[in-house]
């Protein structure tokens, strides 16, 4: 950050120029930086990683203080907080194609939720995806896959949203929007409130227009 006196011949300046440099003011005073474009990364693993932190990120507080206190050896390991051993921890299980977990024993036990739908339905420039199951049991989530070829193997690449499906919850629906006209095939995994990472649901394809 440059401190400036008269910027572009005046008092005080706003705005870009030439998209190489800024001028604001920070506590009364103008200045002037480097015009920084934000980087917002879309390909396959880090929307992957993306989808599953901000799941993780909404389900914290409803994990239950027992669940949360179990992070607290680990945040004292690492020098963090809880919330963030837990985010930690669950992004590592992640990569390496493991379901998180709401407690740091990853105990990986219970039940997936029983007679899982995956229904998907094709729209202008979107597909709707629903995903329900009969009986929750010790379910948490499921993981929505999406590829534009057929028989596909799930993965970090293809992750694209993660749901809840437990916590009382036995159904739930997102919009898969914006996309280009085409086809594209949907699979799911359900997996458990400590780890347990179930088997694809099986594909369902949609059409694009």
């Amino acid at each position: 950050m440059v401190k400036v006196s008269g910027p572009m011949f005046s008092l005080t300046a706003s705005g870009s120029l030439a998209k190489t440099i800024t001028f604001a003011t920070w506590k009364g005073r103008p200045y002037a930086r480097e015009l920084v474009t934000p980087n917002n990364p879309k390909s396959g693993p880090q929307v992957g990683l993306r989808a599953m932190f901000g799941y993780l990120a909404q389900r914290w507080t409803s994990i239950g203080s027992a669940n949360q206190d179990s992070w607290i050896p680990l945040a004292e390991q690492i020098t963090a907080s809880t919330f963030n051993a837990y985010m930690r921890f669950n992004q590592k299980l992640w990569r390496d194609n493991l379901a998180p977990t709401k407690n740091v024993s990853h105990a990986q036990v219970g039940t997936l939720g029983a007679t899982p739908t995956l229904a998907a339905t094709g729209g202008v420039r979107s597909v709707l995806i629903n995903f329900d199951v009969v009986t929750e049991n010790q379910n948490w989530g499921v993981i929505i896959y999406r590829s534009t070829t057929t028989a596909f193997t799930p993965a970090l690449d293809t992750a694209k949203k993660i749901m809840l499906i437990g916590e009382g919850t036995i159904a739930n629906s997102f919009l898969d929007s914006p996309l280009i006209a085409d086809t594209y095939f949907y699979n799911a995994i359900l997996f458990t409130l400590d780890g347990v990472l179930g088997s694809v649901i099986g594909e369902q394809s949609a059409v694009v227009t």
